[in-house]
């Protein structure tokens, strides 16, 4: 039994591996598209992958549930307070906790703000940017990784990070 155990394994390992790459690049891309999407102001690319039921919790703390009030919240913040900044998203980690649900923990940068649109409360560096740890949880839905959790928290002043590259 033992032996027909171990021969399904290694029979099953390469197909297993080969999904853990086609997963790993699928929520890499993901990613990618997010800094394209936020670069360009496009809030329907951006939120494209949040699940409907997903949660979110921005920068100050506030809380939101489902995909539209994730939608609406961009599409204000892409026309308001952060029209026209650059995200720059560096992945921290990225490991799956089964199948089917990955985590991905990236520390991003934004800048080029308005001089006049430089968000109240949240710590800004001597160059005018704003450092993040974002958070997102990832869950397979229909075949499709979307995003179920996205939590992003404005790291404090005095706070270390890496220049981005």
């Amino acid at each position: 039994m033992a032996t027909t155990l171990i021969s399904v394994f290694l029979l099953l390992a390469p197909a297993l591996a080969a999904q853990h790459i086609a997963d790993s690049l699928a929520i890499l891309a993901i990613l990618q598209e997010e800094v394209t999407s936020w670069n360009n102001g496009d809030a329907p690319a951006y939120a494209k992958y949040f699940s409907e039921h997903g949660t979110f919790t921005n920068i100050r703390g506030m809380y939101f549930t489902g995909y539209k009030q994730f939608f609406d919240r961009h599409v204000d913040l892409f026309q308001g307070i952060f029209s026209k900044t650059v995200l720059q998203q560096e992945i921290i980690s990225l490991r799956f906790l089964g199948s089917d649900v990955a985590i991905a923990e990236t520390l991003t940068w934004i800048s080029k703000f308005s001089p006049t649109n430089v968000p109240q409360g949240v710590p800004v560096d001597s160059l005018g940017r704003i450092y993040t740890r974002l958070l997102q949880v990832f869950q397979k839905e229909a075949g499709d990784w979307m995003i179920v959790a996205y939590h992003n928290i404005a790291l404090k002043a005095g706070t270390p990070v890496p220049e981005p590259e």
